[in-house]
């Protein structure tokens, strides 16, 4: 799927990997880029910088709210014209707790954004990209839902469900033989803030233009898979031939992947 001509709609789109991924688009030649966000000033600023590169709308949109994201659908197509590429990228974390001091609140909000709200906002546009048969949706979820760690367990969870639902759809859209690609994109962690605190001995934190760029590139290519760094894609594999106790030395201990978490701060 080409960026180029396209109009592009990113949720979380007005900070992180989203904004770089914004940008990036119209320097790509988007027709136009349309960020969802829930931070309206983030959203006036980041309209006002692409301005000078090419033509974007904000919208501010609680993605967990099916009413809120029919309607901003319907505006958006109304104003912008139909969505060629769908990036869902919005997502929450929202502490370091085990899992037994999680607040119910964090379990419901946590599976409602990282989980639920792509899942409403791929079923709102899908229908009408098969329609058209011209379509891409790019579903950004994490490295941490392909891999159990502590201190993550709600947010693996909601990963996890993420990562299971965007492959299916890849799945039913293949089957049915439909032009309409997905791509699934499970990165490690990335310097955005989102991850502040969290300690990477071994694999080091990813720079956000180099995740932005690779995501891009995953979608203009129609890969059905992008793990960054490319090493994630042998998770699976490890898994499947190591014992359980020697997987968890492996990356608990010499990797420090079970340990990264411990000193997370999150976003201010």
């Amino acid at each position: 799927m080409k960026i180029k001509d396209s109009n592009v709609l990113i949720t979380g789109g007005a900070s992180g990997i989203g904004k770089i991924m914004g940008r990036m688009a119209l320097e790509k030649g988007a027709k136009c880029v349309i960020i969802w966000d829930i931070n309206e000033q983030n959203i006036a600023t980041t309209v006002e910088e692409f301005s000078t590169i090419g033509k974007a709308k904000g919208y501010r949109v609680d993605v967990g709210n099916i009413e809120a994201v029919r309607t901003a659908y319907a505006t958006t197509v109304k104003e912008c014209g139909d969505v060629d590429v769908l990036i869902n990228n919005a997502g929450i974390i929202t502490s370091n707790k085990t899992f037994d001091q999680v607040g119910i609140s964090e379990i419901d909000r946590t599976m409602l954004i990282n989980a639920i709200a792509p899942m409403y906002v791929a079923r709102v546009m899908l229908p009408d990209m098969l329609r058209r048969g011209v379509g891409h949706i790019c579903n950004i979820t994490s490295a941490g839902g392909m891999l159990g760690n502590p201190r993550m367990a709600v947010y693996g969870a909601s990963k996890w469900a993420a990562i299971g639902w965007s492959d299916s759809v890849r799945i039913e859209l293949q089957e049915q033989k439909s032009p309409v690609r997905v791509t699934t994109i499970t990165p490690y962690y990335i310097n955005t803030g989102m991850f502040d605190g969290v300690k990477a001995p071994i694999i080091p934190i990813l720079k956000p233009e180099y995740v932005a760029r690779r995501v891009l590139r995953a979608i203009e290519k129609n890969l059905m898979f992008r793990g960054i760094p490319f090493g994630l894609h042998f998770i699976r594999f490890w898994q499947f031939v190591l014992p359980i106790p020697v997987f968890d030395f492996i990356f608990g201990k010499v990797f420090g992947i079970y340990h990264t978490m411990d000193n997370f701060t999150g976003r201010k």
